[in-house]
């Protein structure tokens, strides 16, 4: 299955943190300090869907699967959900901790030139899903089916971070940085036994727990994140 996903982010608090490794010291400092309570938003790059060379910019879906039994329609499946999760510029957060020896618990402005946030070439759900299907109507030779949906699911985040932090952006590499947990229901139409059209609502539980900051070693970002999507996908079952 193949689709495309919009996201709704709940409000989080990011935590930086930096022990100040002696090599690394001069360079980027000593920090450990939190920013609260901040909004973000999705970034879904719809315009992209046009081109086929660039069908993987949006925020898209792709999920493969197995179900055991048809008649009781349960199942497996492997589920990668590319979703973009953007903290808005110019919000007033508060910022509590400490940087370069100085210590702070003040409201601040989120100057994007001074700081900015972003896992915009994926917030990367991972899932393993257990799968259920229950039928709601059907045609007489069957070709044609209405189903409710079901899944719920464990799996990991990947995300690609993007951070300016003291003024200095860094858009790191890929990584595993923490774990995630999904359920995910809605409908599911069935067409000519082997087309599928599914609409579905989503709700994500992510908890970032590792996430680069200026590069592999030069600290690290934490924040734990509840999403919900809106989600349409096509497929094909055999």
């Amino acid at each position: 299955m193949w689709g495309y996903n919009r996201d709704f982010y709940a409000k989080s608090t990011l935590h930086f943190k930096n022990d100040g490794a002696p090599d690394l010291q001069n360079q980027y400092g000593t920090y450990d300090f939190k920013v609260y309570n901040v909004k973000a938003h999705d970034r879904p790059d719809f315009n992209g869907i046009q081109d086929l060379v660039n069908i993987t910019i949006p925020q898209f879906n792709f999920r493969i699967g197995y179900f055991f039994n048809n008649k009781r329609d349960e199942g497996i499946e492997l589920n990668y959900d590319h979703a973009k999760y953007v903290v808005d510029d110019w919000q007033t957060v508060r910022m509590k901790g400490s940087a370069f020896g100085r210590h702070f618990d003040n409201d601040t402005i989120l100057d994007p030139a001074n700081f900015h946030f972003e896992h915009t070439d994926g917030a990367n759900f991972w899932n393993f899903n257990y799968v259920r299907r229950w039928n709601l109507l059907k045609s007489k030779n069957e070709k044609y089916k209405l189903n409710f949906i079901g899944r719920a699911g464990l799996g990991f985040v990947m995300p690609r971070t993007d951070i300016t932090i003291f003024g200095n952006r860094v858009n790191n590499n890929w990584k595993i940085a923490g774990m995630c947990a999904n359920t995910e229901m809605g409908l599911r139409g069935e067409f000519w036994k082997h087309l599928v059209l599914e609409f579905t609502g989503k709700a994500v539980a992510a908890d970032y727990a590792s996430c680069l900051v200026q590069g592999k070693g030069n600290g690290k970002a934490s924040h734990f994140m509840l999403a919900a999507e809106l989600i349409g996908n096509i497929g094909y079952q055999f």
